[in-house]
């Protein structure tokens, strides 16, 4: 694989940028981008990439978050706490739950997470999104690009990061802007200081060069080879629907040991709104139920290490911010046949647990 890796050189010489455009070139075949969007490698994964757009973007108009998890509470702090943007409102649900996406006002800017990672709820597709909108539509789809079908049309900023769905190191992220997005760089400045990381225009212009393999800070060109390697897997098993249907059988195996098993549940009410990448499970047996937080987050803390301690799944315990539950990833680089062999030994853990307590 590292035959012709471009390692000891500068990313800014011709083998470098060749590399970087090869990776761009076939990220934008891989996922049909519309061909006058443009697509960026930034700084700082996934949140470098959302960053920028945030505070590159926003406090032209007004703006609405959407928070249904640890993420989306995220952005909703950058807007209100860190921009401090007063004509902003945070549409919130428990997890569990999408806010009412009837209520998002498309007049606004619109920041929301496409895929909830830390609940296991998604929005079921594009069609809330207005497609006469006069505010941008900016997507954090870290975990649903690769495994989940995106309205492109639709949406003026995604990002992701090369960990997500396709496995690649971290730290690299990923930035698309629509035509409207690009106007918005060009006809607005934000009224505060914008770090060299976040700059995306030069004389009032996008800064073209950006999205053309020269990247603002400098990239690992190891992790460039194994992400143009995942990409040559991805192809390997069809490309972008092979990698949705590896997604969507992965989901289905945990689903068909959920609806047999009397102890667990998903997180997601709304089975339209399940993940099928970061699958989220809540404990629904009366014993579990009966403890206290503090026991219940305890007692999962005992199931993952006793998964840990046997090698059969590692780090299964549901997110710090989310309730206390199991959150399995079934992207596509996992094997279904993996996820069917795990589903015994989660009875079992969980029997050791109950039987211990």
């Amino acid at each position: 694989m590292l035959a012709d890796a471009c390692l000891g050189q500068s990313h800014r010489g011709k083998p470098g940028r060749a590399k970087l455009q090869e990776l761009l070139d076939r990220t934008r075949a891989m996922l049909d981008l519309p061909a006058d969007y443009r697509l960026a490698i930034v700084p700082a994964s996934d949140t470098g990439a959302m960053e920028m757009a945030l505070w590159s973007l926003l406090g032209a108009r007004g703006v609405d978050v959407l928070a249904w998890e640890s993420f989306g509470e995220a952005w909703a702090t950058d807007i209100v706490k860190q921009l401090k943007l007063t004509d902003s409102r945070v549409l919130r649900a428990d997890y569990g739950d999408l806010p009412d996406l009837a209520a998002v006002d498309w007049n606004h800017d619109v920041v929301f997470t496409w895929n909830g990672t830390t609940s296991g709820v998604r929005v079921p597709n594009g069609d809330w999104i207005a497609p006469d909108r006069t505010g941008l539509a900016i997507c954090d789809a870290t975990s649903a690009v690769f495994a989940m079908e995106l309205p492109w049309p639709k949406l003026d900023v995604v990002t992701w990061s090369w960990q997500k769905v396709m496995g690649g190191e971290a730290q690299h992220g990923m930035l698309v802007l629509s035509p409207r997005a690009v106007t918005r760089l060009e006809s607005y400045a934000p009224p505060w200081p914008l770090p060299k990381l976040f700059r995306m225009t030069k004389d009032g212009k996008l800064n073209g060069g950006i999205f053309q393999g020269a990247t603002i800070n400098t990239p690992s060109m190891l992790c460039v080879e194994d992400q143009l390697d995942a990409l040559a897997w991805a192809a390997s098993v069809g490309g972008h629907a092979g990698l949705i249907a590896r997604t969507r059988a992965n989901a289905a195996a945990i689903g068909d040991w959920v609806a047999r098993t009397p102890w667990v549940d998903f997180l997601a009410h709304d089975p339209a709104h399940r993940s099928t990448t970061s699958v989220c499970l809540r404990l629904v047996d009366p014993w579990f139920i009966g403890l206290d937080e503090t026991a219940q987050r305890q007692a999962i803390a005992r199931l993952a290490a006793l998964l840990a301690e046997q090698e059969a799944a590692y780090d299964i315990a549901g997110h710090r911010d989310a309730p206390p539950g199991l959150r399995i990833w079934a992207g596509a680089t996992v094997e279904t046949a993996d996820l069917a062999a795990l589903m015994p030994w989660l009875d079992w853990a969980y029997a050791q647990v109950r039987q211990a307590a």
